[in-house]
């Protein structure tokens, strides 16, 4: 029997592609990539579990001639263990390939590198330190998380930046226990903290955790706090109303926003008067009242005088 494929309508705008992607935490992507990008740094981006692409759209506005981005998932494959293929199943069953790949080129002219396969794929696929940025967000299960944050700590480059998805949501105590191990037992350095990220480097945190708190506290939209644990300053930040960075409409987007045409130009000081049209709209508008709100005999005198 044929089956008919799901039909989904274009994404239009960044907030219509399916994902987890809070506004916070696009300011934060924006800031990080950005201070890279004004202090000359030059690296590849790498983003580990994609979904539908909402993040690796953002991530790929701050790609730069010379360098490559390079996304892995599991997409349709095959997973490489049972609890693996459960949780796949579970949480990312109308995840395909192509779907991710329409929803990225509805934004971007080129599709980044893609692996299909699992997390494990990436250390023999992308060089050792040739990243400035690694946003990790695959697999919740600890055996995985672990592999994937020690090939994010081999592929940075000293200063770079990993991103660690989910690392205190209580569905997944895996990636928490893997993401404190790091901190704990591997030197990962925190950064700091949003409602479900961990941004952190394994290079020296000071001078950037001092331009992200001099960034915070110029901003009304932000609460920051910061707490000292195990000999690491964390920083916590939350959105207070936080507004989402521009972002550009998609190609259909552009091509769907109604033209508004121009207004004439005209005297602005000369008040125009009503035509006999608009004249006998309005007074169409006012029968239609009288009819539904008044008595009949005051209805059959309003006419009367509108006459």
């Amino acid at each position: 029997m044929a089956t008919t494929q799901e039909t989904t309508r274009p994404p239009h705008r960044l907030d219509d592609v399916p994902g987890w992607f809070p506004v916070l935490d696009q300011v934060l992507f924006d800031w990080f990539l950005s201070r890279q990008e004004a202090s000359s740094m030059r690296g590849d981006l790498l983003e580990v579990g994609v979904y539908m692409g909402k993040s690796a759209i953002f991530t790929g506005r701050h790609l730069r001639p010379g360098e490559s981005f390079t996304v892995c998932d599991l997409f349709e494959g095959e997973a490489p263990d049972d609890a693996n293929r459960a949780e796949s199943t579970k949480s990312y069953a109308k995840l395909t390939r192509h779907r991710f790949e329409e929803n990225y080129l509805a934004f971007h002219d080129e599709l980044p590198r893609v692996l299909q396969g699992p997390s494990s794929v990436v250390p023999a696929e992308v060089a050792p330190r040739s990243c400035r940025f690694v946003h990790v967000d695959a697999s919740h299960l600890y055996e995985h998380v672990h592999g994937d944050i020690a090939a994010a700590r081999e592929l940075l480059l000293p200063d770079g930046i990993v991103v660690l998805d989910d690392f205190r949501s209580e569905h997944t105590p895996g990636v928490s226990v893997a993401t404190w191990e790091a901190v704990l037992n591997g030197d990962l350095h925190p950064i700091c903290i949003s409602t479900q990220k961990l941004y952190g480097t394994w290079g020296d945190p000071g001078a950037v955790q001092e331009e992200l708190i001099a960034m915070a506290r110029g901003r009304t939209d932000c609460h920051l706090s910061m707490q000292e644990a195990a000999g690491h300053r964390i920083i916590r930040l939350k959105s207070k109303g936080m507004r989402e960075p521009e972002f550009p409409l998609s190609r259909y987007g552009v091509a769907s926003e109604p033209a508004v045409a121009p207004e004439a130009p005209g005297p602005a000081s000369v008040p125009v008067s009503p035509g006999p049209a608009a004249g006998a709209r309005r007074r169409s508008r006012v029968r239609r009242v009288a009819v539904d709100l008044l008595p009949p005999v005051l209805t059959r005198a309003l006419r009367r005088a509108l006459r």
